[in-house]
């Protein structure tokens, strides 16, 4: 083994330079929360299960095919044989060897790669379907039997066990040796091996041991008896790996593992592709805003469960006029933003209601708003899609579970984020002007990602159709295509904002509508943010669409004077904003429900009416559909009734009555609806590693530079621990420590010093002492970069460092 081959992986670790490191820490971001105390706790803490099963979901066919081959070949294959055993042109493989020891699932020099062991445990030969090695399978055999094989096979017995399997291993690698023994053997035995290599399992047998019911020289008895089948226990046998490797050739796998599924793509006019998704963005936009509005005023109650009950969700469907479905996605993407929480109503009640940073996000720019939804998207972690079906029910094969609610907290999947990013970065691959094809794009889509996430569980597949049909909904994507805008969210070009690609393709606001003689408002496009809202309050929006279609109705306009409107500034609006005549008809309607609005006063008694128009309430008091309200007449403008107020005011005006509530000094009481708001949740952690948004990923390498730099300064610290035998020549006095750090101090040399933390654990640090004084040592500690108090009592060792 030459001199510079690293015994463990830990060494290999402190050999590597800091910026490999730093990119190990990107890739892998689980190592270094928290800081690992040197190379060797990071070397362990690489090599954790749960650590490995991370780094392996992400690999591709090609790279789990490379790893696949290292544990298969055993030992400390070279880099040549690995590219020997895989059907993959070399320019392929390298680049995923080169990956895999980045990630550490690969370590060693070319002459001798090897693999941490959790990793034979997580990945095996599963790709590959190889079974176990002669060696373990000969686990299970006599000393008689593996004697009668070793002569079998030509080779002359040791009598050492190890060193006759050993040479059973090598005799059954070499595929002279394999086709000697295939060509012994009749054409059922040679049927036999081959299947089972192929299907990958193992086969099943009345008994391995010899026995005249098979047949003397029964195809199972030929090929136990030359190894081409290994038994592992009585009714059980298996094809051993290198005679599977033999007989593929001398590969490890049966067909190529570097050729990726094509895309299926069609022409499309880029520019069509970002206008459309522009428009679908300017509406996510929009029906965002719309329903959080909406939910101010009239919060939908919050499950026990934490979700969005279905009739809540089916009325969100209806006020946005979209399927469910679509908002479903809507209110989800909020809730990724920050925008809609869990708040408390007046009774205490949990209500889900818009966030104190909605109000911040209303007031800016189309563009910025649409951003920050995209980003949310693009980094929740939460299936959207599930929303509407059903949950897997642990009782039975079959039965169905539970509805899954939109806002359910069960919907995290940890592996989304990373999916979203890899389908929109394959979208983003295709050639400018290219899109996926109709019918057959996403299945093709759906393959292609199957290689490049071959262990992505079951969910992956609809995941990936979700993700484009998302993206579609949220303006990312459109036609099949990923928009302009949809490049820069994935940050491609660092210098490229979002909203500077967005703004111009957004359509421009109007600030007029069309008021036709039927009653209706035809809004030519999005209109401005005032306008829209203060239409909204005097009409009903009937549809939407390309053209936005309102309604005025007599309880819409009665709607506006509720909230303090006047009739002279309904119909300052309608004028102002109209660029057709007002109608007379709209213009009647307004001062009719201005003549009637007030006129009759409520009050509690349990409640009152009161008017002077003594006809009104006559004619009031004798409307037969009055009578479930127990009106009672006290005098020619009085009426009072034993209904509570706020059941009697809507009757009546679903009676066609406008009344007011009058104020126990006689004043009217125009009642406003209460805004709710709940506090702004924190931001949740960030998922996806190495896949996190460009902030994301400068904030994850600012944080691999610094575990870096602990990692550096632990290893230092671990090469000058004194040995055992020396620790009690140290220092362990407070006084005797004092000496040492200030003659430290004054020479400005580093010292390695045990110190006992506030949680009682010994750590070890290598400082600069700067100044020591009142039982204080302050230092400069290389693994925080930073100057640092230390208690004197506290240091349990120190010692002076020579000047590097």
């Amino acid at each position: 083994m030459p001199a510079s081959f690293p015994r463990t992986l830990a060494d290999q670790l402190r050999g590597w330079p800091d910026e490999r490191v730093a990119r190990l820490l990107r890739e892998r971001p689980d190592l270094a929360a928290p800081a690992p105390q040197d190379s060797s706790q990071l070397a362990s803490r690489a090599g954790t299960r749960a650590s490995v099963m991370r780094a392996v979901d992400r690999l591709s066919h090609l790279e789990l095919a490379v790893l696949d081959a290292v544990v298969a070949l055993g030992g400390s294959p070279s880099a040549d044989a690995v590219h020997a055993v895989l059907r993959a042109e070399p320019g392929h493989v390298t680049p995923a060897l080169d990956r895999l020891r980045d990630l550490v699932l690969v370590w060693g020099e070319d002459d001798g790669l090897r693999v941490p062991g959790t990793v034979t445990e997580v990945v095996g030969t599963r790709l590959s379907g190889l079974g176990p090695p002669v060696t373990t399978l000969l686990a299970a055999y006599g000393p008689a039997r593996v004697t009668a094989l070793v002569r079998q096979l030509g080779l002359t017995p040791s009598g050492d066990r190890h060193r006759d399997v050993a040479a059973v291993a090598d005799r059954l690698a070499q595929r002279e040796t394999v086709d000697r023994l295939l060509a012994e053997v009749d054409e059922p035995a040679r049927a036999i091996v081959r299947h089972l290599q192929a299907e990958g399992r193992d086969g099943v047998v009345e008994s391995t041991d010899a026995s005249t019911q098979r047949g003397p020289g029964g195809p199972v008895d030929q090929l136990l008896a030359r190894g081409l089948l290994v038994a592992r226990d009585r009714r059980h046998v298996a094809v051993p790996r290198e005679v599977a490797i033999c007989l593929r050739g001398g590969r490890t796998t049966r067909d190529p593992v570097d050729v990726p599924p094509d895309v299926a793509t069609a022409p499309r006019d880029a520019a069509l592709v970002d206008r459309t998704a522009a428009g679908a963005a300017f509406e996510l936009v929009h029906h965002v805003e719309l329903l959080l509005e909406h939910w101010g005023t009239r919060p939908p109650s919050a499950l026990r469960s934490g979700g969005l009950g279905v009739r809540d969700l089916k009325a969100a469907a209806e006020l946005l006029h979209v399927e469910p479905r679509a908002a479903g996605v809507l209110v989800e993407v909020a809730r990724d933003a920050g925008l809609v929480a869990v708040g408390s109503g007046a009774e205490g009640e949990p209500l889900w209601l818009p966030t104190d940073a909605f109000d911040a996000w209303s007031a800016a720019p189309p563009a910025d708003r649409w951003t920050v939804l995209a980003e949310a998207w693009l980094g929740s972690p939460r299936l959207v899609g599930l929303v509407g079906g059903r949950d897997r029910d642990p009782a039975g094969a079959g039965a169905r579970g539970k509805p899954v609610n939109a806002l359910s907290p069960d919907l995290e999947r940890g592996w989304l984020p990373e999916t979203r990013r890899t389908v929109l970065g394959e979208l983003a691959a295709l050639p400018r002007g290219s899109v996926l094809a109709s019918g057959t794009g996403v299945a093709s889509l759906v393959e292609r990602m199957a290689w490049l996430r071959p262990r992505r569980p079951s969910e992956r597949s609809v995941a990936v159709g979700w993700t484009v049909e998302e993206a579609t909904l949220l303006g990312v994507c459109a036609l099949g295509g990923l928009a302009a805008h949809g490049r820069a969210l994935l940050g491609e070009d660092p210098e490229r904002d979002v909203p500077p690609v967005l703004a111009p393709l957004l359509p421009a606001p109007v600030d007029h509508v069309l008021v036709q003689a039927d009653l209706t408002a035809i809004a030519p496009g999005p209109l401005e943010q005032e306008l829209a809202r203060r239409l909204a309050t005097v009409a009903d929006v009937e549809s939407r669409g390309g053209a936005t279609v309102y309604r005025f109705t007599e309880s819409s306009v009665r709607r506006a004077f509720d909230s303090g409107w006047s009739a002279a500034e309904v119909h300052e609006l309608v004028g102002s904003a109209s660029r057709t005549p007002v109608p007379q008809a709209l213009q009647y309607l307004v001062d009719d429900v201005s003549r009637r609005f007030g006129t009759i006063r409520a009050g509690a008694v349990e409640s009152f009416l009161r008017s002077d128009d003594e006809a009104a309430l006559a004619e009031l008091v004798h409307d037969p559909r009055a009578a479930a309200l127990r009106l009672r007449r006290i005098a020619p403008t009085v009426v009072v009734s034993d209904v509570p107020l706020d059941v009697l005011l809507p009757r009546l005006r679903g009676m066609g009555a406008a009344p007011v509530v009058e104020a126990p000094d006689g004043t009217v009481r125009l009642p406003r609806r209460e805004v709710l708001r709940a506090r702004t949740p924190r931001p949740a952690p960030e998922h996806g590693g190495a896949a996190a948004d460009p902030r994301a990923t400068a904030r994850l390498a600012a944080r691999a530079a610094a575990t870096v730099t602990a990692v550096r300064a632990g290893d230092r610290a671990a090469a000058t621990r004194p040995a055992p035998g020396l620790r009690a020549a140290e220092p362990t006095s407070p006084a005797a420590t004092l000496a040492v750090l200030r003659e430290a101090a004054e020479e400005q040399v580093s010292v390695w010093i045990g110190y006992v933390d506030g949680h009682g654990s010994t750590v070890e640090r290598v400082v600069d002492p700067v100044r020591v004084e009142a039982g204080w040592l302050s230092a400069y500690d290389h693994r925080t970069e930073d100057v640092r108090t230390f208690a004197v009592h506290r240091i349990t060792a120190v010692r002076p460092l020579p000047a590097s």
